[in-house]
């Protein structure tokens, strides 16, 4: 791939990484079967790629050294059958999560560093590959007006100029119950809170809202300093 013409920007960055991702995603639950049909451990050194059109292809490694891109782990098809399936398929998404991100930073190399750290956040957003093969529940940070971010999933901008995150999940461990948060309704559609679903809160009302509701994207939140949710604006409005 030619540097030139690869992803340059936070947004285009993040789509190659959305498509790959979401390939290898359909790899490892979709078409599981499919997938372990082809990794046979007979055949040569096999690698799990995902292309940006969402498209997934297990095949022989890249033999151009060095290769255009960094190259998904190699020969996932020997340990296939001396694994329990559950737990190959699992170390398979751990090394998919590895290879993403690389591929992610790598097309990044030139960002500076506000823009690593939102290309980041974007991903971040997102549950890994391990976690979804997995079926493992995040720990969902209850909203809170105390923690300086009003957008869950996404970031925002201080007044200085620095960016402030508050991560849709929580570094340490994963929650048992997941109907812990489940009192949190959007103030739009009234749907409970999903830890999957980008949300932002308004800084008038202190109402929570899914970001498809008021048509809010976390790359459009980045730029927000101060969010009122459209009841708020309208109650701005009036004389």
């Amino acid at each position: 791939m030619d540097m030139a013409s690869s992803p340059r920007t936070v947004e285009e960055i993040y789509k190659d990484y959305s498509g790959r991702r979401t390939a290898v995603i359909r790899a490892l639950t979709h078409d599981v079967d499919e997938f372990y049909g082809l990794c046979d451990p007979d055949k040569d050194n096999l690698c799990l790629y995902g292309h940006p059109n969402e498209a997934w292809e297990v095949t022989l490694p890249a033999e151009e050294v060095p290769p255009e891109l960094p190259e998904p782990v190699l020969g996932i098809n020997f340990a296939r059958d001396g694994m329990n399936r559950s737990n190959w398929l699992s170390l398979v998404a751990v090394h998919s999560d590895s290879w993403l991100l690389s591929v992610a930073f790598y097309l990044g190399a030139r960002l500076n560093r506000n823009e690593r750290n939102r290309l980041f956040t974007l991903v971040n957003d997102l549950p890994s590959v391990f976690e979804v093969v997995t079926e493992r529940k995040p720990i969902k940070d209850k909203p809170t007006m105390d923690k300086g971010s009003k957008s869950r999933g996404s970031v925002k901008r201080s007044s200085d100029g620095q960016v402030k995150s508050n991560p849709k999940f929580a570094d340490e461990g994963y929650e048992e119950d997941e109907d812990e948060h489940n009192e949190t309704l959007c103030g739009s559609c009234n749907g409970n809170y999903n830890a999957d679903e980008f949300w932002i809160g308004c800084d008038i009302c202190e109402k929570w809202f899914h970001g498809k509701c008021v048509k809010i994207t976390p790359a459009k939140a980045e730029s927000i300093k101060q969010y009122k949710c459209p009841s708020c604006n309208l109650r701005r409005g009036r004389p």
